[in-house]
């Protein structure tokens, strides 16, 4: 995979607790982004302390901020008129596909019907259990 990839809030947090391996999960062939609702919704987080805390405001730091414009609002309002989704997700998932970004999330089924350009990334999932679950 190479370009733009957008991380949904729960992978910044699997990447913060060390859940996903950080020297696997970043290469230099991708531009690593957050939505800005993605950024809210992680620095909303209870925290177990400030290391933590701290620790999240340094990794969000490190990637591109997309923040909302007229073709991504635009984008959520359509999601929303054709599917019931939860505006977070549709913000989401308009910025991911407005940007021509990657969405890599933990959550994939809560995004895999809302369009079909949409580009998904679980890390979580391996091609040997996806195969396997759809025997």
């Amino acid at each position: 995979m190479s370009g733009n990839v957008l991380l949904d809030s729960n992978i910044i947090v699997y990447l913060a607790k060390g859940e996903l391996n950080r020297e696997q999960f970043f290469d230099d062939t991708n531009t690593y982004c957050i939505s800005v609702i993605s950024y809210m919704e992680t620095l909303g987080f209870q925290f177990e302390n400030e290391r933590e805390k701290e620790f999240i405001q340094h990794l969000l730091s490190l990637f591109q901020m997309i923040y909302i414009d007229k073709k991504v609002a635009d984008k959520v309002v359509a999601i929303r008129q054709q599917k019931k989704i939860k505006l977070p997700d549709a913000i989401i998932a308009a910025t991911a596909l407005e940007k021509q970004c990657v969405l890599v999330t933990r959550n994939d089924a809560d995004f895999k019907h809302i369009d079909p350009n949409l580009r998904l990334l679980n890390p979580f999932v391996t091609e040997t259990s996806e195969n396997e679950s759809e025997q």
